[in-house]
């Protein structure tokens, strides 16, 4: 819902007011469901390459406001008409943003602009837009966190100041729809949601909580002290009385030659560790006036391999007992030190005492990051002052969403892990076909049993066929060698029985049409009159 003539008084309900949660009570609230085109403004500055699209979140109907290039600037603002106070008041930031890509490195935060010098227009509008504040997603390197940045006025010089949360919470580093929540109190107090799920709650006026703190320190480092010149800040000094004993040798070394090794029976003094290949030949367009003299390259000795070593035998080196290295008079306890200086601690000229965040009017909602990522999906931008509202809208824009997304994955998942399973199955029974293979009972069929194996490997849809096939030449030759005597069935009747029972399964696997097609072949071949029969018997 676009910011409209009641704006002033819906903010006043809030405060002075409780509002039952529904959509007439947002402030401000962007679902994307139209297309952006005349209600916000993309930046015209030359640093934003980068094209905003209109697009349906991935597998969803829901629309959003996509980042659909890699690599790029973006910048994107839409003016509220008229500002909002936030000062003094309960005022809730919320969106959601899907990273349908991850994010390795890039931005997706929002920016909540104060008011604009005279003359200023939405076309303009980049990273140096002065804004009261900025949340949401940053993500590079060794930054991995949901910012919440704020500028303050000094109330000494009168400039703006960043205060940046302290040990913000990380990304969810998934590809999930997830919803941002920034609770400013009246109470001085900040709660930072991910999800419904508070993740972070601070105190503004807190000097651990915000990078500078809002109300500066009281006392600080006197800039114009110096330290003397005379000042030791050593604890520990090397013992001046200190004498190096007599019999302490520098000069030995820290290793030497083990006396007592012997070498290993079977060395091979008189062979080199490296040869000349044997199979490398000189190149037909190698010019030796040009190239120098040919030479083999050199591989590896293989006799080497089957010795203890070859080569040169030396013995090895061990630590030296008598090692004591360069010698260094003990410490001692500083006589003379003063300790780690620091200069003097002054009154702060800057200081000043604050009741709460100066927080300057919100005039216009901008996003203006880079990315090395696209893919990402900015919806359901809210400004309330009702944390029911809020509530509301992520249990009926955002949680369908990411309940429909989660539940997609986990079947994902559970296909990838099931595929997996039967993987791993069908090459354990595929060595083991192999290994029977090897059986010297088999050697007549090896060949044949061999090329229905391979073809299990190149088409894994007919593994049950395979699978058939290897039972029944098994069971076949068994009968056979029990029932009738050492005859072995001929080679085609065997490829032949192989080969059905593996078409067989991957017929199965194929389109009812393919099916109908190969069904009418073979009533077609069945039709076909009998080859006569050969009156010439086997040898």
């Amino acid at each position: 819902m676009q910011v409209n003539a009641v704006f002033g008084l819906l903010f006043g309900c809030c405060v002075f007011y409780k509002i039952q949660a529904s959509a007439s009570d947002a402030i401000f609230y962007e679902p994307f469901d139209d297309p952006f085109d005349g209600r916000w403004v993309v930046s015209e500055n030359d640093d934003y390459k980068g094209v905003w699209k209109h697009s349906k979140s991935e597998g969803h109907d829901d629309y959003g406001l996509l980042v659909s290039e890699k690599a790029r600037k973006y910048a994107i603002v839409k003016d509220l008409n008229e500002n909002l106070n936030i000062k003094s008041q309960k005022v809730i930031l919320q969106y959601d943003v899907r990273l349908q890509n991850e994010l390795e490195c890039g931005g997706a935060y929002l920016k909540f602009l104060r008011q604009q010098s005279t003359g200023w227009k939405p076309q303009e509008f980049d990273n140096n837009s002065p804004y009261s504040i900025m949340f949401g997603p940053d993500k590079c390197g060794n930054t991995n966190k949901v910012h919440f940045i704020f500028k303050n006025k000094n109330l000494k010089g009168g400039e703006y100041v960043e205060h940046h949360l302290k040990d913000p919470p990380s990304v969810p580093s998934d590809k999930f729809s997830h919803v941002y929540t920034a609770v400013l109190q009246p109470d001085n107090i900040l709660r930072i949601l991910i999800d419904g799920k508070e993740e972070k709650k601070t105190y503004f006026l807190s000097e651990k909580d915000f990078d500078p703190p809002l109300i500066p320190t009281k006392m600080i480092p006197d800039p114009d002290d110096k330290k003397p010149e005379d000042w030791d800040e050593r604890a520990k000094i090397p013992d001046p009385e200190a004498v190096k004993p007599g019999d302490w040798d520098e000069d030995s070394p820290a290793e030497i030659e083990d006396d007592e090794a012997v070498k290993p029976e079977g060395w091979l003094d008189d062979e080199p560790e490296e040869i000349e290949d044997p199979e490398a030949s000189k190149p037909e367009d190698w010019d030796e006036e040009e190239d120098g003299e040919w030479e083999a390259p050199k591989v590896a000795n293989p006799k080497c391999a089957e010795a203890p070593g070859c080569g040169k035998w030396r013995r090895p080196m061990k630590s030296n007992p008598a090692y004591k290295g360069k010698w260094h008079a003990p410490l001692i306890e500083n006589p003379n030190y003063n300790g780690i200086w620091k200069p003097q601690q002054i009154q702060n000229p800057h200081y000043f005492e604050v009741a709460e965040p100066n927080f300057e009017p919100i005039s216009a909602v901008g996003i203006e990051i880079w990315t090395m990522q696209d893919g990402i999906l900015f919806d359901n931008i809210l400004i309330t002052c009702d944390e029911n509202v809020a509530a509301l809208y992520r249990e009926t824009t955002w949680k369908p969403k990411f309940e429909v997304e989660k539940a997609k994955h986990k079947a994902e998942k559970a296909v990838a892990a099931s595929s997996d399973f039967f993987t791993r199955i069908r090459k354990g029974l595929f060595g083991l076909l192999y290994k029977i293979a090897d059986i010297p009972f088999l050697n007549a069929y090896k060949s044949k049993i061999i090329e229905v194996l391979k073809r299990g490997d190149e088409q894994p849809n007919i593994t049950v066929g395979i699978l058939f096939s290897i039972f029944f030449i098994i069971l076949t030759i068994v009968v056979t060698t029990l029932f009738g005597g050492k005859e072995k069935p001929p080679a085609n009747v065997t490829q032949g029985k192989m080969g059905m029972a593996a078409a067989q399964t991957s017929n199965n696997q194929r389109s009812t049409k393919e099916k109908e097609s190969e069904t009418k072949k073979a009533t077609a071949t069945a039709a076909a009159p009998p080859r006569k029969k050969s009156t010439r018997r086997d040898a």
